[in-house]
């Protein structure tokens, strides 16, 4: 068995820090009234087929607001993007979610989920 206390000390801010500056511009609640609102970044599991379209964060309680697929149902809500950091592969010890670093800010319409 892999010991993962390190990864999951090292990873604990991995996003946030990005985040930040990601959406610097779309804080939470910032697009609750958009009929298209502008999906600024994805995250996805490297081990499974969820992936978060995000819209807004915030800094300070790191949640972010987005929509989620591939889970039991595909919904609109608040991901903790502390949980997201923490987890890893139970056998190697690395990192599971990962953020597109390709992905370019989207209208939600155009998104194929």
């Amino acid at each position: 068995m892999t010991n993962t206390s390190n990864s999951n000390k090292h990873s604990s801010s991995r996003f946030s820090t990005e985040l930040e500056k990601l959406f610097q511009d779309y804080p939470i609640h910032s697009q609750s009234d958009a009929e298209d609102p502008l999906v600024i970044a994805k995250l996805f599991d490297t081990a499974g087929s969820a992936t978060w379209w995000l819209t807004e964060f915030d800094p300070e309680t790191k949640n972010a607001f987005g929509f989620v697929t591939g889970m039991t149902a595909d919904e609109w809500g608040y991901i903790h993007i502390p949980e997201l950091e923490n987890l890893v592969h139970q056998r190697f010890g690395i990192p599971r979610v990962e953020r597109d670093l390709y992905f370019d800010p989207t209208p939600f319409s155009q998104i194929q989920t």
